[in-house]
């Protein structure tokens, strides 16, 4: 590696797109229920629209994000479709649905234990642990509270984003109101660190739920997770159009339109706004403000800091014994 020279983004972009390309023409449009997990041709042209998004190729990525999406509210070319129900996303069986591109899969027979709990071979979802209130305990069986899996409580919701959707039809899916539930007598639960008394209940873990096999049941939850489903390459391709005209609104109405929300003039600041809420917890907000600009003016509160935490450092074991230069300010 001595004498490897450093890639340029522009260089790692053109392969990235190449290899997608590529893939593109030779991956199947749809698989059998026994392939579900592999990647399809309409998944590597959803991962393609976010490339070009991400560099500002905004035609390029409007594009590939039409072919994905088709006719905004029916079924695509591949199948995708919105799911009638916002809830039904996060219903532990309801994996591969109509609006799942791409999902990870989990499983709760591989066994992981603390011994391999980060090893390729741990397939659970930790996820589910960590954002689960700690230490929950159902004060009154006969309310219409779930008993939650007693979690490790990282992550809590912000109030800022609790005032943002507390009137939203997806609150209750996305937002686990332990605060409101404690002081109503009918939970109690460990405060945390940064505690808030609001969790992520997406992934929050159910008592009905919990591995009993073997290994260790914190580490082997078998929800799986979204890492683009359709309501994301609406939104993103309403973001390519630039926010504006009929097809863009017609992609923002379809988001709202399923959980019963009224039609908004679309904008770029209205893609935002529904992105924030659509996919509150889902790992996509930190793109969408570094792709709008307003990193620093969002998270310069949280310790961000301009021309430094846009990428991360490079591990200083990548760099030993090669030409690679470290990420400015690091």
């Amino acid at each position: 590696m001595y004498n490897v020279t450093q890639a340029t983004p522009e260089e790692t972009y053109a392969q990235i797109e190449a290899d997608l390309m590529e893939a593109i023409s030779v991956l199947p449009s749809t698989l059998s229920n026994a392939e579900f997990g592999r990647l399809t041709k309409g998944a590597a042209q959803a991962i393609l629209g976010k490339v070009y998004l991400e560099q500002g190729k905004k035609s390029l990525a409007a594009a590939q994000f039409a072919e994905v999406n088709g006719t905004p509210g029916s079924t695509s070319q591949y199948g995708y479709k919105l799911l009638d129900n916002f809830d039904d996303l996060w219903d532990i069986d309801n994996k591969f649905n109509s609006e799942s591109i791409l999902e990870i899969s989990h499983t709760n027979e591989s066994f992981a234990g603390w011994g391999n709990a980060y090893n390729d071979d741990a397939e659970g979802n930790m996820v589910s642990t960590m954002v689960g209130p700690r230490g929950f305990v159902d004060l009154d069986t006969n309310d219409d509270v779930p008993a939650y899996s007693s979690g490790w409580s990282f992550n809590p919701v912000l109030p800022e984003l609790y005032e943002l959707m507390k009137n939203d039809p997806r609150f209750e899916a996305t937002i686990l109101d332990c605060k409101t539930l404690e002081e109503q007598g009918k939970i109690s639960y460990v405060k945390g660190y940064l505690d808030t008394g609001y969790f992520l209940n997406k992934f929050a873990p159910l008592v009905s739920e919990e591995h009993t096999g073997a290994g260790d049941m914190w580490l082997n939850h078998r929800q799986n997770s979204y890492a683009i489903r359709l309501a994301d390459t609406y939104l993103l391709e309403a973001e390519a159009l630039g926010g504006s005209g009929a097809r863009a609104q017609a992609l923002l109405d379809a988001v709202r339109e399923r959980v019963g929300l009224p039609s908004v003039s679309v904008s770029m600041d209205a893609i935002l706004n529904e992105r924030r809420i659509e996919l509150a917890g889902e790992g996509h907000r930190w793109f969408d403000l570094r792709r709008a600009g307003l990193l620093a003016s969002k998270l310069s509160g949280r310790g961000f800091v301009s021309g430094t935490h846009e990428i991360f450092p490079i591990p200083y074991k990548e760099l030993e014994n090669t030409k690679i230069e470290q990420n400015p300010n690091y």
